[in-house]
């Protein structure tokens, strides 16, 4: 298995944070970065340097608008009078403004909001630069997948919260749709993302809600008090032309390795019934039982096991890294993973 990174990730330092209400030190620091990176090289998977996405492989999955704001709000915001360090939304557009004829504003602090959805997702005078570094693991990754290998691609920032035209939850460009579509371009007819970070991959679903022929599951701790909240429920089955390739898989606050491991085999049985030719593999360590703010419990043995799993579905595979963010751990949950994975 071969593995990618771009040393970009180490511009984009987001500071910016909020939970309940009060201002704290963002967790999707760098660091995560260095501790997956000790993972790999402990793996003796010493990751090659992935090329930095293109506008015309960006503009598979988002929109031009969309990707002019990320390229042009650095020095747009810097320029503001007394402006802060980030770019961070105070005002997004609701389901009533939007249907009442909101429309995207001209000025800079109105166009942050449009393009984000929380305040979850600062943006630095580096971050697109991060960005488009990370999406270039991703597409890297997907290169091996579409030559029929597995592949690992150390994101950061990750993406899966990202949807076609707004940022949210630390993620700038959804990493795993752009594998997603370079793998159907390079002649898979159907694709799956199997989505097992503890957050609802709700970018993903997204952008592939109206999609048969793309098949997005998602694990995750029970948004009805977890980011995102609003989406990741079980009844969310996809749009109207494409019913049925949507399965979310809420679990319960708490739930331990047997209840995650259970939900993660019906994710995989899942992708085999969808007949998936490909699979891109959203990985998050956040469901950790050690992770700052975990909602699940899982265990390094839990993620080995879970590994294993999907591995033996033996699909040309992209591993996209999402969250996780206990720094001192990441490393060794990722070698537990591809331990089990395998093929290494």
């Amino acid at each position: 298995m071969r593995s990618f990174h771009h040393p970009s990730h180490a511009l984009h330092t987001p500071n910016f944070f909020l939970i309940r209400g009060q201002v704290r030190a963002n967790y999707e620091v760098p660091a995560r970065a260095e501790s997956l990176l000790g993972g790999l090289h402990a793996l003796g998977l010493p990751p090659a340097l992935a090329t930095p996405a293109t506008p015309a492989q960006l503009r598979s999955v988002h929109t031009a608008d969309y990707l002019a704001f990320l390229e042009s709000i650095g020095p747009a915001w810097a320029a503001l009078p007394n402006a802060g360090a980030e770019a961070v939304g105070n005002t997004f557009p609701t389901a009533d403004a939007l249907a009442s004829g909101g429309r995207r504003p001209a000025g800079v602090i109105g166009q942050v909001g449009w393009y984000t959805a929380d305040v979850a997702c600062p943006i630095g005078p580096h971050t697109w630069e991060a960005a488009l570094g990370a999406a270039g693991c991703a597409l890297a990754a997907a290169a091996e997948a579409a030559a029929g290998a597995q592949a690992y691609a150390l994101c950061r920032p990750p993406g899966h919260h990202t949807y076609a035209a707004r940022a949210g939850g630390h993620c700038y460009l959804n990493n795993a749709a752009l594998a997603v579509e370079a793998l159907r371009a390079a002649g898979a007819a159907r694709v799956a993302v199997l989505d097992i970070d503890s957050h609802h991959g709700n970018g993903t679903q997204g952008i592939f809600w109206h999609r048969p022929d793309v098949l997005t599951v998602s694990v995750h701790g029970d948004p009805g008090s977890y980011y995102p909240w609003f989406t990741g429920y079980a009844e969310e089955t996809g749009g109207a032309d494409a019913e049925g390739a949507n399965l979310n898989l809420p679990l319960r606050f708490g739930s331990p390795d047997a209840a995650w491991l259970a939900a993660v085999q019906q994710g995989v049985a899942a992708v085999r019934s969808f007949g998936a030719e490909a699979l891109v593999v959203s990985l998050g360590f956040d469901a950790s039982e050690h992770e700052p703010l975990n909602a699940l419990n899982v265990t390094a043995e839990g993620f080995a096991r879970a590994g294993a799993m999907i591995g033996a579905l033996r699909l040309p595979s992209a591993i996209i890294q999402e969250g996780g963010y206990n720094v001192e751990l990441l490393g060794t949950l990722l070698g537990r993973f591809l331990t089990g994975w395998g093929d290494l």
